[in-house]
């Protein structure tokens, strides 16, 4: 057995050491706002990079440039560019006044006592139609501090229902990143990914649903909250998940989107022509850093793998886990190591993908499971770690408008990660598997 070598990992613990390290000073001992944020993950992983590039003095530079260039050129990597960036795009067409409209909308037909069941289901669409937990968390977060205010419930519980629906959506949109990076990744199409996804998660979003019922059992709220929306504006989200669960390409579904979206925003009167061009900008920058991270993991990774570090960390994770159901468990902590350590799904699975797709040939898992497992259990971390985007964006949105919360006031309300924990655990270890990755294409 090739037992590796050790040493070639030595860019990831620069990187951790670099991001969690300044992260965990900037944020929690110097009490800098945001502060794990403040860190440039590019320039920590350009670091881990010249370290990369200093080992094995043996071989030529112009050779780990030709080393590099062929991970970066790998075929699925710039499929998840394109598709990062057509995203962003879409995103960026659509707006903020689209989700606001299926919030306000349906908070104007409901009864006031299902208000926070109302803010995870309205979560849970808007983040499945949009592809982003943060970007949900910053337009939802807001209505729930009011729908608090007016109600009387408790606004660690309306902010951790909406967080809890946000994590649903980031984890099975067709657009999200985690769902690109995942299936490329591991090369598997998105709707396969997306039906082994489904089952797991729809059993913790029924409970999670469950759960904040019998909590709000009997509360006698106010009147019904009216607010002005507009239903025509989520035709583009409609569009987009409707095709990506029928299986249309994605490249298709984000033009149709993008298509829709303008039409749309602008018969409606919602954005002017030229503004209307700055927000698909906008949008496609906002995807920038993300899609810079996935150039320089591919090429560290690249470079790691041909110095045989992801060797000796399958030698390790192989000694530790047994069995084909122990190996999925093991996918599925790696990834979550990643994530506790960068604070961020989407490069968390980007780190694991090379490691994960010997793993899973290693184990006889599926492709489609294997991205399942990476993308289920990056967002079970990432929304319930104190330092995440998704949890600061929701303290920092709920203080502007005068709640003061911590993140330890929310983490006890975030139900859904936790129900997704157990789904997993369930799926991984009692129902039984439908076939191997021998026998079964993804």
């Amino acid at each position: 057995m090739n037992k590796g070598n050790v040493k070639a990992l030595l860019p990831i613990g620069i990187f951790l050491v670099l991001y969690l390290g300044l992260g965990i000073t900037f944020e929690y001992i110097l009490k800098i706002p945001m502060g794990f944020y403040n860190i440039p993950i590019v320039v920590s992983f350009l670091a881990a990079l010249l370290v990369a590039c200093i080992q094995n003095p043996s071989l030529k530079f112009d050779d780990k440039l030709e080393i590099m260039a062929k991970g970066v050129g790998e075929k699925n990597i710039m499929t998840m560019i394109l598709i990062f960036l057509t995203a962003g795009i879409f995103v960026g067409v659509v707006g903020r006044s689209s989700a606001e409209s299926v919030a306000y909308f349906l908070l104007s037909i409901i009864p006031p006592r299902f208000a926070v069941l109302v803010l995870f289901v309205v979560s849970c669409f808007v983040s499945l139609a949009m592809g982003t937990s943060v970007g949900t968390i910053t337009l939802i977060t807001p209505i729930a501090v009011a729908v608090a205010s007016g109600s009387g419930f408790d606004t660690a519980l309306c902010i951790g229902s909406v967080m809890s629906g946000a994590m649903f959506g980031d984890n099975l949109s067709f657009i999200s990143d985690t769902t690109i990076a995942a299936c490329n990744g591991q090369g598997c199409q998105m709707k396969d990914k997306f039906r082994e996804n489904f089952g797991i998660a729809l059993p913790a979003a029924l409970v999670t649903l469950a759960i904040i019922f019998f909590k709000t059992l009997g509360a006698d709220m106010g009147d019904t909250m009216v607010h002005e929306y507009n239903l025509i504006q989520i035709i583009p989200y409609i569009l987009v998940l409707m095709g990506g669960i029928i299986g249309i390409n994605v490249f298709i579904v984000l033009l149709i989107g993008i298509a829709s979206g303008s039409v749309i925003m602008l018969a409606t009167g919602a954005t002017e022509a030229t503004a209307l061009l700055s927000n698909m900008g906008s949008g496609a920058s906002s995807m920038f850093e993300t899609t810079m991270v996935a150039i320089l993991v591919s090429a560290i990774c690249a470079l790691i793998h041909e110095y045989g570090g992801f060797a000796a960390l399958l030698h390790g994770i192989k000694r530790i886990f047994k069995g084909r159901k122990a190996g999925q468990l093991g996918i599925g902590l790696l990834v979550g190591a990643m994530d506790i350590a960068t604070a961020n799904n989407t490069v968390a699975i980007v780190m694991a993908n090379p490691i994960a797709k010997e793993m899973a040939e290693e184990y006889e898992v599926s492709p489609r499971k294997t991205a399942s497992l990476l993308d289920t259990f990056s967002c079970i971390f990432q929304g319930i770690i104190p330092y995440g985007a998704q949890m600061l964006v929701a303290i920092s949105a709920a203080a502007e408008l005068g709640a003061e919360l911590s993140a330890f006031d929310i983490i006890p309300n975030l139900f859904y990660p936790y129900m997704l924990l157990i789904s997993s655990l369930v799926f991984i270890f009692v129902v039984p598997a439908k076939g191997s990755q021998k026998n079964k294409q993804a």
